[in-house]
């Protein structure tokens, strides 16, 4: 029988050569040292577009004791880990046709204005960067936005909105959306970077800084008022990566190590053809930096507002994902509708598994995160954001009470779960949005 030793190991302890170190993942070693210091707590946001089929997604029974609906069966396994609540409404997207509003709105819980393009207002910060805003210097990303489609542009006629309010979620200011990436080779890139600082790579950083924001300064000059806005958009992910050179240079003592050391061979490939497979990997990537703690904030957009990707790879369903969530009560439309919602739930116990099966101590990374799944839509076919899909997993380091179906009050808003979320994050406000108090 293997005996565990008496070493003690911090948990940055680094093997060293020549010219290079390795951080050591997570190992028994280390849980001696701060035996009952917990490890960082996480946040996820996984978004997912035009809502779901109504009558399948309710769980059946209240509390402790809940059965999960036919759409949340994926997650059986994570059935004491899971928060549902019902009835919770988003009451400030409440405004406006489509999908628009209910899109930008779904993290700030604030109505935007409406606009054809440069003068975005989401009136409101998101919650995520409520919480990045506090405690994002932690980590050298202080939120990670990522997405599967690229940014739409043009205006979407039927609803008199600019198609750029359903990219985002993630609002760093009212004006200001954060850039998203959705190359997984290159979010992995990015990683990899952070986790291994050189005076090599950091000079280089800052020279492309240098020349970036040299070249922004100069074309702005020569811009109008909405295209000036633009660049600003643009370089915010600049201002990013600035603040990541700042911190690989700092003092000895005072710098970010990795938690766990990555393999520069399991970079992925680049955007695969298959939409399955590009979900996969960029999921893939957000597990990775949570357990590298690269950054402890990350959100995820399925796709984007009105976002009618082909999902004929599923069996019975033929045609995009929009056009069946406007299904006009037709049994046919209903369930391949229903079967999507069912893939994206799915894609979420994927996520979850895999932050189960990352050790941190005697927890796993699960354990100290929180992962909200849902979307700003209960409906398609009617766009309400009342009673909306909302599912959160995890418990925060046991800050956050799972293993319950929360049948709350008629128009409880969802900023309440919010409130109880930033609580749970170390990250509290008084209040949030249309909050009116907390959750839990």
């Amino acid at each position: 029988m293997i005996t565990r030793r008496s070493v003690s190991l911090s948990r940055r302890t680094f093997l060293r050569g020549v010219g290079a170190s390795l951080a050591l993942p997570w190992l028994e070693a280390m849980a001696s040292v701060h035996p009952n210091r917990p490890g960082p707590t996480r946040l996820g946001v996984l978004f997912m577009p035009n809502g779901v089929r109504s009558d399948a997604w309710t769980p059946s029974g209240e509390g402790a004791s809940f059965e999960l609906s036919q759409t949340l069966k994926p997650l059986e396994a994570f059935k004491n880990r899971l928060l549902i609540p019902t009835n919770l409404w988003n009451a400030a997207s409440d405004h406006g046709d489509g999908h628009y509003v209910k899109t930008s709105g779904f993290l700030t819980c604030r109505t935007i204005q409406k606009s054809l393009g440069y003068d975005l207002n989401s009136n409101g910060v998101s919650m995520d960067q409520v919480a990045a805003q506090r405690v994002g210097q932690a980590t050298p990303l202080p939120s990670l936005e990522l997405a599967t489609s690229p940014v739409s542009i043009g205006v979407d006629t039927n609803v008199g909105y600019t198609k750029v309010y359903g990219s985002h979620i993630a609002w760093s200011s009212p004006t200001r959306p954060l850039a998203r990436e959705i190359n997984p080779r290159l979010v992995f890139e990015r990683l990899f970077r952070v986790a291994h600082p050189s005076a090599e790579a950091s000079q280089s950083d800052r020279l492309l800084l240098d020349r970036v924001l040299g070249d922004a300064r100069q074309l702005q000059r020569k811009l109008g008022h909405a295209d000036r806005s633009r660049v600003d958009d643009y370089l915010e992910s600049v201002r990013a990566l600035e603040k990541r050179v700042e911190r690989a240079s700092a003092p000895a003592g005072k710098t970010w190590q990795p938690a766990v050391d990555m393999d520069p061979m399991d970079k992925p490939a680049g955007i695969p053809e298959s939409h399955a497979e590009h979900v996969r990997l960029m999921l893939d990537m957000m597990a990775l930096a949570f357990q590298t703690d690269a950054t402890r904030i990350c959100t995820y957009m399925f796709g984007n507002a009105v976002s009618n990707t082909n999902f004929s790879f599923l069996d019975g369903v033929r045609g995009g994902h929009h056009s069946l969530s406007h299904h006009e009560g037709k049994e046919k439309n209903l369930v391949q509708y229903q079967k999507i919602a069912q893939w994206h739930v799915a894609q979420y116990a994927y996520l979850l598994d895999k932050l189960a099966t990352m050790p941190e101590g005697d927890s796993t990374v699960l354990d100290q995160s929180m992962i909200l799944f849902g979307s700003g839509l209960r409906d398609g076919n009617s766009h309400s954001p009342r009673n909306l899909p909302i599912v959160v997993a995890g418990n925060a380091g046991g800050k956050f009470k799972t293993g319950q179906h929360l049948v709350c009050d008629k128009r409880t808003p969802l900023a309440n779960l919010y409130c109880s979320m930033l609580d749970a994050f170390g990250t509290p406000v008084d209040h949030f949005g249309d909050s009116t108090g907390r959750l839990l």
